[in-house]
């Protein structure tokens, strides 16, 4: 028997929710959401827009959510993590149900770290910053 919420992402569709929201946000922009590493400071951009905007955390769950899935997936293609279902610990720990496993066994949360940004915002809660201080990389990007 799962675990998982009703309703809570599972890490069998995180690629698809990346995907997914890629496709919406650059249907009719020129947002370069590439999975770039590089792509990172548009999502510090676009988390710092809506904070600015005044959204509240409710009525941007789904676009936080996106914007989470996207960050994992860049880890996912360019530092060797995994998506993985949060065990209940992790899940209480990190406040969500889903993160990522480095090539060193590390787990991340890269929604977790989305939801801080733009709870807190400002440049200690950058996702590229993340990225790239982030331990158990690969060596090499997996594309």
């Amino acid at each position: 028997m799962s675990t998982v919420n009703e309703g809570a992402p599972q890490a069998s569709e995180m690629r698809l929710c990346a995907a997914g929201f890629v496709a919406r946000v650059t249907d009719r922009g020129r947002l370069p959401l590439d999975y770039s590493v590089a792509s990172l400071r548009i999502v510090d951009f676009l988390i710092d827009g809506l904070r600015r905007g005044g959204a509240d955390r409710e009525r941007t769950r789904q676009t936080l959510l996106g914007l989470g899935a996207y960050v994992g997936e860049v880890l996912v293609r360019r530092a060797g993590a995994a998506w993985v279902d949060f065990d209940q610990d992790q899940r209480t720990y990190f406040g969500q149900p889903v993160g990522v496993r480095m090539p060193d066994g590390r787990v991340w949360n890269p929604l977790g770290k989305v939801h801080n940004r733009f709870r807190v915002g400002g440049p200690g809660e950058s996702l590229q910053t993340f990225y790239l201080t982030l331990h158990g990389r690969a060596r090499r990007a997996v594309v």
